[in-house]
């Protein structure tokens, strides 16, 4: 039977314990009272904040890194507010020494976060700005902006830099592309379809193949950065500025290269976001096939290439392993890449216009997402910088049965219609299996036998090298035309 005191007894203690749980979170929220009186919006509010929800709504510890981009901004906001007379030349001044201050800080390490108090970058400054110069000049900072604006303009001149960042790393890692496929071309290796042996392609050829299409990853991201670099400042929460402040010259300024027209739209505005996500998952998607088709070619069936020490990691158990992590780590970020992308694109999906809260899960996305990218694109590069090629591996590849197209063109080129060369060259392949003598080693009687079109000459269409450099129109797999397809990469960049 159950001992009814004894339940009674921890039912009563369980009780007293969780009225002292609420009683310390009620004491936590009067103490935030006082604290809610140096946030931004503190006016408006007489009670405190439960303590999770501050940790919940603060961004500090994330959107600390624009400590150098929310000062410039500050600076630039302060300046057109005193050329509008609004505040004096002499209070300017004083801000922006002050700003100047409160930078040296953070660089050095020694700006302090006070948890609670300092909810987000541009709480954090504002504040510390008043403890340098005085309450009365730093409180004017704000005159005529909200931190709607000021947020999204930190973020794009952020996002800006780092992707200019993202195409230098771009243009390094197609530099040394485009340098090993000229120093390479003469590799001649087997092409693949559905993963089976198609026909003989130059190694050079490959790397070109992945080279353009990074290539295309290297325009949109410049098509990106104009769009992600365009002036919100002036814009107010919404519905604009009062006092006449110069948008143009805070424009030119910070750097902007556009202004967004609408500040309704301005602040309410990530799809600068959006799109580095998306062009970042596309590049992604580019490297993970690009790793993969390097996984294949580095196990002992292929033998194409072997990574460096570097890049790669042993067994725990099987000493003569050799991984290729830094390969399959590429091919599994992307999969994180997409996460961000599609994730953020989730949220935004039924949020009413101008700001909402919801538009702060944007900043981890995009952190994540850019250190996710510049470290990948430096990482391919290392492996490719670093790779070793095995050529006569390649060529042990090459199998005779991929010459079976050029056999077929090869009675083309004697007037026989393509389909009905199709058809003649499956035959011969179909005798070589049948035989199992290698379709390169038919005597001319047996390929008389098969098709009266064929000529002593047709021994000489099975040569590998010969069969790449046929393939000499723009765009093939000739040495000819390979240089070519190296110089105008060169030439993009």
């Amino acid at each position: 039977m159950l001992d009814f005191e004894h339940t009674k007894h921890t039912l009563n203690n369980t009780k007293h314990e969780s009225i002292a749980g609420h009683l310390e979170i009620g004491i936590a929220i009067m103490a935030e009272n006082k604290k809610s009186e140096n946030m931004l919006w503190g006016g408006r509010f007489t009670g405190g904040l439960d303590p999770l929800m501050i940790q919940y709504n603060e961004s500090i510890h994330f959107d600390k890194r624009l400590y150098k981009q929310d000062i410039l901004g500050s600076i630039a906001f302060a300046r057109s507010n005193c050329k509008a007379g609004i505040i004096t030349q002499d209070e300017f001044e004083k801000l922006e020494a002050g700003l100047k201050e409160v930078e040296e800080e953070w660089a050095s390490g020694a700006f302090n976060i006070i948890p609670g108090v300092d909810e987000d970058i541009h709480t954090a400054n504002e504040r510390r700005l008043g403890e340098i110069i005085g309450k009365d000049v730093a409180g004017k900072l704000h005159t005529g902006r909200s931190r709607n604006e000021q947020v999204v303009t930190d973020m794009r001149m952020w996002l800006r830099d780092e992707l200019r960042k993202l195409d230098e790393y771009l243009v390094s890692f197609l530099t040394v592309t485009a340098a090993r496929a000229e120093k390479e071309i003469d590799y001649v290796m087997p092409g693949y379809t559905h993963l089976q042996r198609a026909q003989p392609i130059r190694w050079s050829h490959w790397l070109l193949s992945y080279g353009f299409a990074f290539q295309d990853d290297l325009n949109r991201l410049r098509q990106v950065i104009r769009r992600v670099n365009r002036n919100a400042l002036g814009c107010g929460a919404l519905a604009g500025n009062p006092f006449g402040i110069d948008r143009d010259s805070m424009m030119e300024e910070l750097g902007f290269e556009g202004m967004m027209w609408n500040s309704m739209g301005a602040v309410g505005d990530r799809d600068f976001v959006t799109e580095t996500l998306q062009w970042g998952a596309m590049l992604m998607q580019h490297i993970s096939r690009w790793a993969e088709d390097l996984i294949l070619y580095s196990t002992a069936e292929f033998g194409f290439v072997r990574l460096a020490d570097a890049y790669s990691t042993g067994s725990s158990l099987m000493p003569q392993k050799k991984n290729p992590d830094s390969l399959e780590l590429l091919r599994g970020k992307s999969g994180r890449a997409f996460g961000n992308m599609a994730g953020f694109m989730m949220v935004q999906k039924g949020l009413p216009s101008t700001y909402n809260k919801d538009l702060q899960e944007s900043w981890e996305a995009m952190l994540d997402h850019v250190k996710t990218v510049g470290d990948s694109i430096q990482i391919a590069e290392g492996v490719l910088a670093t790779l070793d090629t095995k050529p006569e591996k390649m060529k042990a590849a090459l199998d005779p049965f991929m010459l079976a197209t050029d056999v077929a063109d090869y009675l083309v080129r004697k007037g026989v219609p393509f389909r009905e060369t199709h058809h003649i060259s499956g035959r011969c392949v179909a005798l070589s299996e049948q035989t199992g003598i290698p379709m390169n080693e038919l005597s001319y009687e047996q390929m008389k036998s098969i098709d009266e079109r064929f000529e002593e000459d047709i021994a000489a269409t099975f040569d590998y090298e010969k069969s790449v450099e046929m393939r000499s129109a723009k765009g093939g797999t000739s040495k000819k035309t390979v240089l070519e397809q190296i110089e105008v990469l060169r030439k993009m960049l």
